[in-house]
């Protein structure tokens, strides 16, 4: 099987993305497998620190082994917004496939050294694990629904000569800046700066993949622009989290009397497989 470095590569020189999707339980899982499934599509999945310390990473990499063996897809396990060097050795040495260092919020140089280091222990435990890095200021924190509006800064946004410097220094595989773009669902519309995008995209080493992070909320018509700019990774994570709860309260509310988890479950399983399947049609034909 080819490995993830491939994958991305081929999406690029497709006009295309993989997606990214996080779980923290066996249910969300097997909802977004099954939407994979159906159309043959490599998948990345993502735990959060917090995902991670919940469901454990070795359950994480055992579940998406087990996942890979059963259906025969290109399933990817990546430590998804890690904040120290500790954290993402740990998720290295349980064997998550990929791991996103995140130092964005702190000084560039320390950004730059840690997720340097990063780099380097990865590379030295096992060439092929992914390593990705971001640079830029992302207005908010969390994978929810803001009910708050917010305004980006064209100062927060990622500097194409910055970025060409940190890849080049860092060594990273796969770069996530910042171009509009914010973790969970604002009240008010996110408006991507696709002028910066092509900028980003022409200067970047071909080889090194582009990551779109907050893709919910962003609406359909800038996710493909977004895609064909030159994003071949976005990350969708408070969509999937507002279907699920959603159809898990809907469950309960028709059938309190319910007791079985696997009846309870099953429309849960669904939402997040249908929602998982509108954003693969958005990302293009690899998909």
């Amino acid at each position: 099987m080819k490995i993830l470095r491939e994958y991305l590569m081929e999406a690029g020189n497709d006009g295309s993305a993989i997606g990214h999707f996080n779980i923290s339980n066996f249910v969300q899982l097997k909802g977004i497998v099954s939407a994979c499934l159906k159309t043959n599509s490599p998948v990345m999945i993502g735990t959060s620190e917090g995902e991670a310390d919940f469901l454990g990473m070795k359950t994480a990499r055992h579940l998406v082994d087990a996942m890979k063996e059963e259906t025969g897809l290109p399933i990817f396990l990546n430590a998804d917004h890690f904040h120290s060097f500790e954290k993402a050795k740990e998720a290295i040495d349980a064997g998550y496939d990929s791991v996103l260092i995140d130092y964005s919020k702190k000084p560039y140089e320390e950004n730059l050294e840690i997720t340097k280091r990063v780099v380097e222990y990865a590379k030295s435990v096992n060439s092929e694990i992914s390593v990705e890095g971001e640079l830029g200021y992302l207005v908010t924190d969390s994978s929810k629904v803001y009910k708050e509006s917010f305004e980006i800064s064209p100062e927060s946004l990622t500097k194409p000569e910055e970025a060409l410097k940190f890849v080049h220094e860092t060594g990273v595989d796969r770069f996530a800046p910042a171009v509009g773009n914010l973790h969970g669902i604002a009240a008010n519309e996110p408006k991507l700066d696709l002028e910066l995008i092509k900028k980003l995209r022409a200067v970047l080493p071909e080889e090194t993949a582009m990551v779109l992070h907050g893709g919910s909320g962003i609406p359909d018509d800038q996710m493909r622009e977004a895609v064909k700019l030159g994003f071949n990774n976005v990350h969708i994570s408070t969509e999937l989290r507002v279907a699920y709860t959603d159809a898990l309260r809907k469950m309960l509310a028709a059938a309190p009397e319910e007791t079985t988890p696997y009846k309870i479950y099953g429309p849960v399983v669904e939402a997040v497989s249908v929602k998982v399947a509108e954003k693969l049609e958005l990302f293009g034909k690899f998909n």
